[in-house]
């Protein structure tokens, strides 16, 4: 009997069972390899999917559907059967490789019927999982060692088995869907077209020749330019010079070219260290496509991939097991998820640590893709403070244990460095000295605290005095109110997440070339344009919030240094409506650091001893307050506890749904294709220019109100379309306040 993996109900065609199998352990095996663990890559690859082999399975291919059956129970018992190094944890990778990891449970207590791990173990040949023996006739004269040389240096750290095993997760998931996808399209697929490490250094080599380091370019004798240059050359030198992996800071000040200067040395090190691509992990979304910009401005639009989007395309049914969907739409969609193969990712830390604590096998896909790479984490200082100890307890393994080079990149270094040394008693090195020296030079401006609170209407009134303006506030209720009493002025400009990614470059283009020619432009802002954003204002109001905030908000006063420092200023105010004021516990905690700090430092809220004092405040340095959710004590407690993981280790606790803006002409077109059914990770990437995320997951939230009232059209269970674009202002975005009862007149 010919036992089949897979058939296309369109056109006919089968998938040999045993060359699924030999193609998924070869592309796992190698995936694996990066960190030392091809034969175990290997051993899941080739036992995924041995409970295909069962006559009911079969059965359930030719009829193209119907009730589902078990298939992943069976590699899982076979694997554990064998007793090897690594039976525990390729037998939990082949048990979720559909449904997702799954909690370990009990061995003792648990029984067939318990949702977990050695629930599944506890099902019965015959009974709860169908024959699946006849797998063993052609696997035949295979010897399976199961050996691992990295489980032995783990030792019995729970942390490091857990995070072992997702590594090793993804492996398998990823060379699953690629080998899945190659049969289902007849190998069409067109992958990759990157360039290598090698040849993007020598693009950004020759991008930093003309641009700074070319003696007859017109701004090359200008003092700050000097001083960027001075920069960017000592991170070129040490990533030529390191020959070692591990934890590295960067500190340089808002102004000192710390884009450019952190991608030269990720790129001369991964040249010198045979990495395979560089990470870039950024705190908000928003400030996502300045950074990516500069990249494929200088690597090449190909070479860079934005990945930021929520989209999620995992289904579960209620009693928690898997759903096969072999022939079912939903498999093109999950073959769609990212899964970071391009040589430079651009991610937010939202994405990237909590991919590393998911159990789906969606969010799981690309984290062998870390392996071997440089890990830049740009305004390390806005790392969750809540979730820090499992975050830094997460860039220590991928350093210590599979090959990551670490970049802790920030112009306020906070103390992760005790931090690290007080936990895993390792040193963080810093890439460019002169920390301090570099801080005097780039302070271009001075910060003043405002006494009294005020009302929107005494910040609008402060605003029109000033021609050109910057204010920032944490609330998107608070900037619209701010903007609509504003909106009457000639020049002025709204920011905010509710505006698509492809918008916000266009509105920030406007509001750069009014800055270049003098002309009236007043900026009402969330937090998103604080960071990473190349702007100038002579003047800044930034509303009170974590010192780091209100450092980054003075990085857009006086950037360049064309005003005196003393005629620069930074105003931070309190609103006196609370209404108007983040409630957020963490908003709160950082808002009294900062007062704290103000006490003793006055108006030198920006020098490094203030910058210090403030996070030694806020993290307190005993762990407090540092895990909020206990995520490394239920490490710690449970046996393998990946679904509990998972749904602890949330930082944006208000769930969220991207809706795509047809936007444009560009944004039109995509819609057409997401409509006609198109679903590949070039489309996605693209379409994530388009997005707004919308809150969710209630009766009374935006985006269920907006589906109630027709004004989103949900394709699928991660794309919904904004239909109605009447609810998108070409001024601020996505109205999200839609009210109850409201509907469409056709």
């Amino acid at each position: 009997m010919a036992y089949i993996a897979h058939k296309n109900q369109e056109d006919g065609r089968e998938q040999l069972l045993i060359a699924h199998l030999r193609g998924v352990s070869e592309r796992a095996g190698k995936f694996a390899e990066v960190f030392g663990e091809q034969e175990a890559g290997e051993l899941v690859g080739l036992y995924h999917d041995i409970g295909k082999y069962s006559a009911e399975f079969q059965e359930y291919l030719q009829r193209g559907g119907g009730r589902k059956v078990d298939h992943s129970t069976a590699g899982a018992i076979e694997l554990m059967a064998k007793r090897c190094q690594i039976s525990v944890s390729s037998a939990f990778c082949v048990a979720g490789h559909h449904s997702g990891l799954m909690d370990g449970g009990n061995a003792k207590v648990d029984t067939a019927e318990s949702r977990n791990f050695f629930g599944r173990m506890k099902r019965r040949l015959g009974k709860e999982i169908p024959d699946y023996r006849s797998y063993q006739e052609e696997f035949q004269g295979r010897e399976d060692r199961g050996q691992s040389s990295l489980i032995g240096t783990l030792g019995r750290d729970k942390f490091a088995g857990q995070f072992y095993t997702r590594m090793l997760f993804s492996c398998l998931v990823d060379a699953d869907f690629l080998d899945t996808e190659d049969f289902m399209q007849e190998d069409k697929v067109t992958r990759g077209g990157f360039d290598t490490i090698e040849p993007l250094k020598r693009k950004l080599d020759e991008y930093i020749a003309k641009h700074y380091l070319d003696k007859n370019g017109k701004r090359y004798g200008e003092p700050i330019n000097q001083r960027r240059r001075r920069i960017l050359e000592e991170c070129i030198s040490n990533g030529d010079l390191v020959a070692d992996e591990g934890l590295w800071s960067l500190t340089v000040p808002t102004g000192g070219g710390k884009t450019v200067s952190s991608l030269a040395f990720a790129l001369h090190h991964a040249v010198r260290m045979g990495k395979k691509r560089i990470i870039y992990v950024i705190p908000y979304t928003s400030i996502i496509e300045q950074n990516a910009k500069v990249f494929r401005d200088i690597l090449g639009n190909e070479n860079v991939i934005e990945h930021h989007c929520n989209a999620d395309y995992h289904r579960q049914d209620n009693a928690g097991e898997e759903e096969i969907v072999e022939s079912d739409n939903l498999m093109w969609w999950q073959l769609a998820t990212e899964n970071w193969d391009a040589p430079l990712i651009v991610t937010t830390n939202v994405q990237f640590f909590e991919s590393l604590f998911a159990n789906r096998t969606s969010r799981c896909r690309k984290l062998h893709n870390i392996a071997e790479s440089v890990v830049i984490f740009d305004e390390a200082q806005m790392l969750p403070v809540d979730y820090l100890l499992p975050c830094v307890a997460a860039i220590n393994e991928l350093t210590k244990h599979y090959g990551v080079t670490a970049v802790l990149c920030t112009a306020t270094q906070p103390s992760l460095d005790k931090i690290f040394y007080k936990e895993y008693q390792r040193d963080i090195r810093e890439i460019c000295h002169n920390v301090v020296e570099n801080y005097d030079f780039f302070r271009r401006n001075r910060i003043q605290l405002l006494d009294a609170r005020v009302t929107v209407e005494d910040i609008a009134s402060r605003l029109r005095k000033i021609d050109q303006v910057l204010c920032i506030v944490n609330r998107k209720k608070a900037a619209r109110l701010l903007y609509e009493e504003l909106q009457s002025e000639d020049g002025v400009f709204y920011l905010s997440t509710n505006l698509c990614p492809r918008h916000r470059r266009s509105v920030l283009e406007k509001i750069r070339e009014a800055l270049a020619t003098g002309k009236s432009c007043r900026v009402v802002s969330t937090s998103l344009i604080e960071a990473g954003v190349d702007v100038d204002f002579p003047c800044v109001y930034r509303e009170l919030a974590g010192l780091d905030s209100i450092v980054q908000a003075a990085g857009r006063c006086n950037r360049e240094g064309r005003n005196d420092r003393d005629d620069s200023w930074v105003y931070v105010f309190t609103w006196a409506d609370k209404a108007l004021r983040n409630a957020q516990q963490n908003i709160k905690t950082c808002c009294g650091a900062t007062e704290y700090v103000a006490e003793s430092h006055g108006e030198d809220l920006g020098a490094p001893t203030a910058i210090s004092s403030y996070f030694e405040f806020l993290h307190k340095l005993d762990g407090g307050g540092l895990d909020k959710k206990n995520i490394m004590e239920l490490i710690r407690k449970e046996n393998m506890p990946f679904a509990k993981l998972a749904k602890s280790f949330v930082l944006i606790e208000t769930p969220a749904r991207p809706v795509f803006i047809p936007y444009d002409e560009e944004g039109r077109e995509m819609e057409r294709q997401l409509r006609a059914g198109i679903r590949s990770r070039k489309l996605m990437r693209e379409a994530g220019q388009y997005m707004v995320n919308v809150y969710c997951g209630k009766v009374s939230s935006p985006f269920e109100k907006m589906e109630a009232a027709c004004m989103v059209d949900v394709l699928d269970e991660a794309v919904a379309i904004l239909v109605h674009m009447n609810i998108y202002d070409e001024s601020v975005g996505l109205k999200q306040e839609i009210e109850d009862g409201q509907g469409i007149m056709l």
